[in-house]
């Protein structure tokens, strides 16, 4: 909780403003739901029709939730330069002479850096042809450029509910969890390429998969101080990922680029997200029987028990259910097994079958390291997640 003497920094009238978010917390938010739905989208474009010109629909979607997050930043900037009185400096941010609130200085580094990485990325693929991987150069400064402009977006909807208190409305707690869950989407895109149902009884699966999901969960958890936000928060980004397995496949696609190693006729969704929720809400259970007391050498002792749980849980749900996601019984619209595989992609021999399995014998001891390695990473971004909740809990500027 903030206490009223931490709130001295915010003027009375901001306060009793801050019961309700300001529009443009709603318009960065309403860009980052762009980003995010036009990522997944483009990623099917590519692996249904492939390249065939920078202005496809999808990339739009992206370039616009850009636009949007960097123009309305830039206006709030301008605002507070030029036409804010002088009562509300001290709960400003200045660079070069102008200044504005945090996230704003985020969402437009964010847009800056989206808007670069488009002449980059189109010069990138007339120079070298479609990616083989989703983390080329320019979609790295892309993938940084949209990840900015959603965390300008979180830090400027904490600003007002770290400043309103209890007062915050259940709305805009709302939006916080629901643009942290955006988050948790962009890095599992990210980590897709090591995250299909075939590579889930890998290692590696589980050693990637404990480095940023247990950090962004807590660590909004944390800040948010709401009895469910990690559920909410893994909730969110089940529902995005499922949503785009349900409707992608409803609209007809055929490659235009070769070989064509798969005959598809509709657009191809990513794979049915994973089971995240499970986790989450193991999480959430624990937050509700330990203080949130931000204390060193207890964080380091919640954070060994959260990434504990958090591996255990995720390995006890997902192992079996990519399973049942390589089995016939998953071939359907709700699931979309098997429907996630682009023209140029996997033989059919190779699509029901897993890739790097190791079995689940903890009497080897190679498998015991590679489980350990996940472990330690698991705790070790729980602990990073649980400083940042704690920092964003002070966020007022």
């Amino acid at each position: 909780m903030i206490s009223e003497q931490s709130m001295g920094s915010i003027p009375h009238g901001d306060v009793q403003e801050n019961r309700s978010l300001p529009w443009h917390c709603y318009v960065v938010i309403a860009g980052a739901t762009s980003i995010i739905l036009g990522v997944l989208w483009d990623i099917s474009w590519h692996r249904t029709i492939g390249r065939d010109t920078f202005w496809t629909p999808a990339h739009m979607a992206i370039y616009l939730g850009g636009i949007l997050g960097g123009a309305t930043c830039g206006w709030l900037v301008l605002k507070h330069t030029f036409f804010q009185s002088a009562n509300g400096n001290d709960t400003e941010v200045k660079l070069w002479g102008f200044k504005g609130p945090l996230g704003a200085w985020i969402s437009i580094w964010g847009a800056l850096a989206m808007l670069t990485s488009a002449p980059f990325d189109d010069w990138w693929h007339n120079a070298y042809g479609l990616d083989v991987e989703i983390l080329s150069p320019p979609h790295i400064v892309l993938a940084l450029g949209m990840w900015a402009i959603v965390m300008g977006a979180l830090v400027m909807v904490l600003r007002y509910q770290n400043a309103g208190g209890s007062e915050t409305s259940h709305l805009g707690k709302g939006f916080f969890l629901y643009a942290a869950g955006i988050l948790v989407a962009m890095d599992a895109t990210v980590k897709i390429e090591m995250s299909f149902p075939n590579q889930q009884h890998s290692l590696l699966f589980y050693q990637v998969s404990s480095t940023g999901f247990p950090l962004y969960l807590l660590a909004f958890s944390r800040a948010s101080g709401y009895r469910w936000a990690a559920t909410t928060i893994a909730g969110v980004y089940m529902l995005i990922y499922a949503g785009m397995v349900w409707i992608l496949p409803l609209f007809p696609g055929e490659p235009l680029l070769g070989p064509i190693n798969n005959h598809i006729d509709h657009f191809v969704p990513l794979p049915f997200p994973l089971l995240l929720i499970a986790p989450a809400i193991a999480i959430d259970m624990l937050r509700r029987f330990f203080s949130d007391e931000n204390a060193p050498w207890k964080d380091w002792l919640r954070s060994v028990l959260y990434g504990l749980v958090f591996l255990s849980i995720l390995i006890a749900v997902q192992w079996p259910f990519s399973e049942f996601m390589l089995s016939p019984a998953a071939e359907n619209h709700f699931f979309g097994a098997n429907q996630h595989w682009g023209y140029s992609e996997a033989s059919e021999s190779s699509r029901s079958r897993f890739w790097d399995a190791v079995p689940f014998d903890l009497s080897d001891p190679d498998i015991r390291h590679g489980f350990g390695v996940a472990l330690l990473l698991s705790i070790g971004f729980s602990r990073i997640g649980l400083f940042i909740g704690s920092w964003l809990r002070k966020v007022q500027r």
